[in-house]
């Protein structure tokens, strides 16, 4: 066995985001040796870290940020001994919503798919690793952000009305970054997931905040609007 898993994912700005023990309902797919496993990790990014490599080691290729992220991982998962999964594969889609769910560390967003109670909504899933035993300590199970949060200022802050309590109006928002209007959002990330008091010492720069809302631009748009 390699060194520590958190040590292997930080040199290339990745961190291990939780884990949890799979069960049928969960839709964990098998091992390769047809095994079902008896751990899952998921692997994610907060902050600037993972954009800093990233940025640096980008090649011309479609979707570079997922190519990126197969080649990192896959090449850990075999170190390893575990089998990589990722949540733009597809479709079918994984249910990477659900298993972070399972971790007890990430919860449900009015703004944004999930929250972290450290890092707020500046971070991202880009994969798991599925293994017959743990391979990293599990973070302690958290309270959900939102519920201590008195003031809630992302309800308020979305100048279009996009987000409400339990609910994103997807298409109002694509129609708002679309429109000259809405670059602040793109250069800067939503105003919304800015206001949100969790987590602003981890906030994107704006280099990587525009290119993640670029890619939500172009992926969600062609999704939403075929």
């Amino acid at each position: 066995m390699p060194g520590n898993l958190e040590s292997a994912l930080a040199a290339h700005g990745l961190i291990v985001l939780g884990g949890f023990s799979p069960a049928a309902e969960d839709g964990v797919p098998p091992l390769a040796t047809g095994e079902a496993p008896g751990a899952v990790t998921l692997v994610g990014n907060a902050g600037p870290e993972m954009w800093e490599i990233f940025h640096e080691l980008q090649r011309d290729e479609p979707h570079p940020l997922n190519a990126w992220t197969r080649r990192v991982l896959a090449e850990i998962a075999a170190d390893f001994g575990a089998v990589a999964v990722y949540p733009f594969t597809g479709p079918p889609f994984l249910p990477f919503q659900h298993w972070a769910g399972r971790t007890g560390t990430i919860f449900a967003s009015p703004m944004t798919p999930a929250i972290h109670p450290v890092y707020g909504t500046w971070f991202g899933l880009r994969g798991a690793l599925l293994s017959k035993a743990p391979l990293a300590p599990n973070p302690p199970s958290a309270t959900h952000p939102c519920e201590t949060c008195v003031d809630k200022p992302c309800l308020s802050a979305c100048p279009v009305g996009a987000i409400a309590p339990g609910h994103l109006d997807a298409a109002r928002c694509l129609d708002h970054l679309e429109s000259p209007i809405g670059a602040d959002c793109v250069a800067m990330s939503c105003r919304s997931r800015r206001a949100c008091p969790v987590g602003r010492d981890w906030a994107y720069p704006p280099a990587q905040s525009a290119f993640h809302m670029e890619a939500f631009i172009r992926d969600f748009g062609a999704l939403i609007r075929r």
